[in-house]
């Protein structure tokens, strides 16, 4: 499967979960709007920005897919990364509206109505939700892919949400409406650590933080004749894009064109037992 194929695929399956995540936020938002639940309406905003963020997601994968150049040699997965920055600053972006959107609850107190169509709606969305994510996840997982594993995340936080607006509608029934703001507020934050967690993953591939562990390519060096050892060893990159530097000490008398055919079938070992990687570059030394 080429990595053109990849993005298309994963770009496929944004489109079917912004489709999803459209008609979840509509139906949240308005309901919540028409019984004048905090929590619901939160949580239908969250569901909205899911869609934002497949739209970013989509923008940055159409960028991703692009192959490598004079100005770009090692292509552009980066930019799948980057987006995975941008839906993670998005959701902080939520976070701050529905904390304001309480506050102003709070010094403005509105009754809530709770009807039956409140209850089936949540569910409903739950169940939409809890499809979108393993289909997501599973899908990104299979096709590398930073943008759907992180969207994935995200609407999995969906679906702990909407569980808890459903007690807080039971709660509300029972005569406690403070527990609309409470919860409200819980869905901001637990937006937030999606974010912090989504900012934190692919801040590690953006500052190349190192990928691979210098024993399991040490272990590869060891298995081809000829090399005596293997050291400075540096990866950067992302778990399907790895971009691999070392050093090799081999024999003196070795001459450069025996060299060469070494390196080139170090190189394809490497590629062969270590998957993701894409590039290696190595340095000869005479031992």
């Amino acid at each position: 499967m080429t990595i053109a194929n990849n993005f298309t695929r994963a770009r496929r399956v944004l489109l079917l979960v912004l489709l999803l995540n459209w008609s979840v936020s509509a139906a949240k938002i308005g309901v919540g709007y028409f019984i004048n639940s905090l929590s619901m309406v939160a949580d239908g905003f969250h569901s909205l920005l899911d869609g934002a963020s497949n739209i970013v997601g989509l923008v940055g994968l159409t960028v991703a897919a692009k192959e490598r150049d004079e100005t770009h040699p090692y292509g552009h997965k980066k930019y799948e990364t980057f987006t995975a920055v941008g839906i993670a600053l998005l959701l902080f972006i939520t976070c701050f509206e529905v904390i304001e959107l309480a506050i102003r609850r709070l010094t403005n107190p509105q009754p809530i109505e709770v009807t039956p169509a409140a209850f089936i709606v949540m569910l409903a969305t739950m169940a939409v939700n809890f499809f979108v994510t393993h289909y997501e996840r599973r899908r990104g997982r299979a096709l590398s892919s930073d943008v759907l594993v992180a969207d994935a995340a995200q609407t999995q936080s969906d679906i702990f949400v909407s569980f808890s607006v459903i007690a807080t509608l039971i709660l509300v029934r029972l005569g406690y409406p403070q527990f609309d703001i409470i919860v409200s507020i819980g869905i901001a934050f637990i937006i937030g650590r999606a974010g912090f967690m989504i900012l934190r993953r692919s801040s590690m591939v953006l500052v190349d933080r190192t990928v691979l562990d210098k024993e399991r390519v040490e272990a590869v060096c060891a298995g081809v004749e000829g090399i005596e050892k293997c050291h400075k060893i540096r990866t950067r990159g992302r778990p399907d894009d790895i971009n691999l530097d070392l050093h090799i000490v081999v024999n003196h008398e070795m001459t450069v064109e025996q060299a060469h055919a070494l390196a080139h079938r170090l190189e394809r070992k490497i590629k062969q037992q270590i998957p993701g990687v894409t590039d290696v570059q190595i340095h000869i030394e005479p031992f």
